[in-house]
């Protein structure tokens, strides 16, 4: 087998192992989301958005970003032959995740009455930050198992914890919802971030690390390292939060709480259902680029191969995404939130461009740039704030779905200019003439769902369907061979 056909046998394998199991998770997360929907409705969706997006934000802040920091570090030192060469900077991670933890909490509890009326514009809610604000250690001494699992590149067990944590959290939300409704919700999640981190130290004692122990001078040698570039990252992640967490003050305090938890629902269906397929993808897809930074041919290669696999799965998933999507809202939600759909469906064309963008984006994070990444972080989520603002003030819900298009759009072309001035990365003639391709099916599909007559539009998309689906299985012959594909699958299988 050829190296490339071996690299992206390498993606696939990844992602189906990665994927299947999230492919659960999101059916749990179905369930879930449905429940709020049910149980306490639009404006309940509201307040959990609120409470979690003020949480998220003060964890970016104190989580030093070692959720990514990290996995660059332990690949970089990993060798499959001896994890003992590893288990150092391990337990260097866990102590700086249990640190900024604790910090974190203290944070939270200490500031919750300043937190509540900044979410909220009142006292209300400061009881409830306070009984949450030890979900902040409970994610980060997640995160530190976590990180060791995917920069192990042990996909396998990375997939059940995430699995297993979401699984129990779902069968003990349950009956809270349905017995305390509204109540519920702090309760909720609590338990949520409990059962994450009792799964992820169960599967922790599946690999055998050994126990090292760290003077202060290598804690701190080590730790700084990877504090230096999950500082950057921190930076980074604090704007994006602290942009979704404007435009949804924003948003309920023009519209409100209501509105707000429209906003949440449509971009939760195209963040975390649909952008689900990045996470997947960037399971192996990281650790692999932080491996290979120092070599820009590789990099050129693996970045590459990436964006071929990244427009071929996602292209599909937006034209049956595109053609169902009302019973896809009345599925995942309920009917009342129907008005989204407009939203949504100028929001998952972005998908497309976001795909590559994606997968140039990881090129300056493998790297270390910190001047650039810094300055386009800025950038991007000032552009993705004033974008979001003007959007709503103009055009409402449908607004929000057009500029997030507008803004990924924007986003892929700054980021190859970047790459191609700074790494000399570029794309061949094959790729771009695939991807205009897929670009004209997903744009041909949007606008078919305008077309009067039910009969002939279903008809016409399900020809595109068809033609999506046919068009990446050529691909796929073509990259990596079906035949082969499929027997290694199901040899994987079978082992």
């Amino acid at each position: 087998m050829t190296e490339s056909k071996s690299s992206y046998l390498q993606i696939v394998r990844a992602t189906s192992i990665f994927g299947g199991v999230q492919f659960f998770n999101i059916l749990i997360s179905i369930v879930r989301t449905k429940l709020i929907a049910i149980f306490i409705g639009p404006a309940g969706m509201g307040i959990i958005s609120l409470l979690n997006s003020a949480l998220n934000t003060v964890s970016g802040i104190t989580g030093l970003g070692i959720e990514t920091s990290a996995i660059k570090h332990i690949s970089e030192q990993y060798n499959e032959e001896d994890l003992k060469a590893v288990s150092p900077i391990i337990t260097i991670v866990k102590k700086i995740a249990f640190v900024t933890g604790i910090f974190g909490t203290l944070i939270v509890a200490l500031f919750s009455s300043w937190l509540s009326e900044l979410t909220f514009g009142n006292s209300d809610y400061t009881y409830l930050f306070i009984y949450l604000s030890i979900t902040l250690l409970f994610k980060q001494l997640s995160v530190g198992q976590m990180v060791v699992f995917q920069g192990l590149r042990k996909l396998k067990i990375l997939a059940k914890a995430n699995f297993y944590g979401n699984l129990i959290g779902l069968l003990f939300s349950i009956p809270l919802y349905y017995f305390y409704r509204i109540d519920a919700i702090v309760p909720t999640i609590l338990v949520i971030s409990v059962s994450s981190l009792l799964v992820s130290f169960y599967y922790s004692r599946k690999i055998k690390i050994e126990k090292s122990t760290i003077s202060n001078s290598e804690l701190f040698g080590e730790g700084k390292s990877i504090i230096k570039l999950g500082l950057m990252l921190t930076l980074s992640g604090l704007l994006t939060l602290l942009a979704s967490y404007i435009i949804q003050i924003y948003v309920g305090k023009t519209g409100g709480l209501k509105e707000v938890g429209f906003y949440n629902a449509g971009f939760t269906l195209l963040n975390s259902y649909v952008g689900i397929v990045f996470t997947v993808m960037s399971t192996d897809y990281f650790p692999k680029l932080s491996s290979i930074c120092n070599d820009n041919k590789k990099i050129r290669i693996s970045v590459m191969e990436q964006s071929y696999m990244s427009i071929f799965i996602i292209t599909p998933i937006i034209i049956l995404f595109l053609t169902f999507v009302p019973l896809i809202i009345k599925i995942l939600y309920t009917i009342k939130f129907i008005s989204i759909i407009p939203m949504v469906c100028f929001g998952i064309l972005a998908m497309l461009f976001r795909a590559v963008s994606w997968s140039m984006g990881f090129i300056l994070i493998a790297k270390g740039d910190s001047n650039i990444f810094i300055k386009t972080a800025f950038g991007f989520n000032f552009l993705s704030v004033v974008l979001n603002i003007l959007g709503y003030y103009f055009y409402g819900l449908e607004g929000l779905g057009f500029s997030f298009l507008i803004y990924y759009l924007i986003h892929l072309v700054v980021i190859k200019i970047i790459t191609k001035r700074r790494y000399d990365f570029y794309f061949d003639i094959a790729f771009y003439r695939a991807y205009m391709i897929c670009i004209l099916m997903c744009v041909a599909t949007f606008f078919m769902r305008y077309i009067p007559n039910p009969f002939l539009k279903y008809s016409l998309m399900a020809v595109m369907i068809a033609l999506s689906l046919g068009f990446v299985l050529y691909h796929l012959n073509e990259k990596i061979g079906l035949k082969f594909l499929f027997n290694s699958i199901r040899k994987r299988r079978n082992d």
